[in-house]
């Protein structure tokens, strides 16, 4: 009971902190500017969300590709639809609660497949290290192209959370931080060492090993030329959406491949923080466009497009991924019983 209070509370949080970001980006937007916003709306070419659509659902394919092959040094090998169905129910499950996904998709294919969950967990950390990796590509790309923009616009964030109310770097915050991290450390090697005989501990340790295995797979992978290819490729599908969604308002459509760079970068910070990327993935492109001469109101209208054109797709597919799983194995299972 406690820990479904606990995730409720969880949940609710970053909801309030997407609603909160939301109704903070819509007061960005002065009065006498709300008729640039509903314009950029209203006159957007809601046709180009058909080529998002494609592009964004060949990545979540190359994301259930790539992690069949994070499964195959551990003599696992799922079908690809299952893999595919698991993947889209993972982030249909994300929307409601953040990271339920990634638990979600590992029991999915465990149940279909026969796969062990807390071997699949560690197939999940391992793509999320490569995915953190990449990122910072991103990034360090965005900084190649668009030095001045990004560089400005991550030092301003990065002050906004270590500086006090006199504008100057905060020892307090920073030592808060690091202190936090240090308990946390410590607390979990006491745990280990002094109860390692209860049984939730003992469950831990299992999971434990289950993501060292995962991880451990990426240097064993048979594949790895195919597995950085899939990587690359998701990235490279996410950069070509975010191109094309820029193409969709009037506002922004000259903009070009440079500045869907920057932008992705910043809105995969808001994917994170909040359910989905609710009011921090739009919040975040308008920020950056801003800095690439782009009206706030214009950059805003351009992002919730943007983010609601993935929102749509991740509740169609992975709604039809949901009713689709039982009825495919069902077909399956006399097929592979001859």
């Amino acid at each position: 009971m406690k820990k479904r209070i606990a995730s409720l509370l969880k949940y609710l949080f970053f909801l309030g902190l997407g609603i909160f970001l939301v109704w903070w980006s819509l007061h960005q937007i002065p009065a006498e500017k709300w008729n640039d916003f509903k314009k950029g709306l209203q006159t957007a070419n809601y046709w180009l969300i058909l080529p998002v659509f494609v592009i964004l659902l060949l990545s979540h394919m190359l994301r259930a590709l790539r992690w069949k092959i994070l499964m195959q040094p551990m003599g696992y090998r799922p079908s690809f639809m299952n893999s595919f169905f698991a993947v889209m129910v993972g982030y249909l499950a994300n929307l409601a609660v953040p990271r339920l996904g990634e638990v979600l998709k590992c029991t999915i294919l465990a149940r279909y497949e026969k796969v062990p969950a807390e071997k699949l967990v560690g197939t999940i950390v391992a793509e999320r290290a490569v995915d953190v990796i990449s990122l910072a590509l991103v990034f360090l790309l965005a900084m190649t192209v668009q030095s001045d923009i990004v560089g400005e616009y991550g030092m301003q964030l990065f002050k906004q959370l270590f500086e006090n109310k006199s504008g100057q770097f905060s020892v307090m915050k920073i030592a808060v931080v690091l202190g936090v991290l240090a308990v946390m450390i410590i607390a979990v090697i006491i745990l280990f060492k002094r109860f390692s005989h209860l049984r939730i501990v003992m469950l831990f340790s299992k999971i434990l090993k289950g993501i060292w295995e995962g991880l451990s797979s990426i240097r064993n992978l048979k594949n790895k030329g195919t597995f950085i290819i899939y990587s690359a490729g998701i990235w490279m599908l996410y950069i070509l959406g975010t191109w094309v969604g820029l193409l969709a308002t009037q506002g922004t459509a000259h903009l070009g491949m440079s500045a869907a760079i920057g932008a992705l970068a910043f809105a995969s910070i808001g994917m994170i923080i909040t359910p989905g990327g609710i009011g921090a993935y739009a919040y975040f492109i308008a920020k950056v466009l801003e800095k690439n001469n782009i009206s706030f109101e214009t950059g805003f209208a351009n992002g919730t497009l943007q983010w609601f054109a993935q929102f749509i797709i991740v509740v169609i597919v992975g709604a039809l991924s949901l009713g689709l799983l039982p009825v495919y194995n069902k077909k399956k299972q006399p097929h592979e019983s001859r």
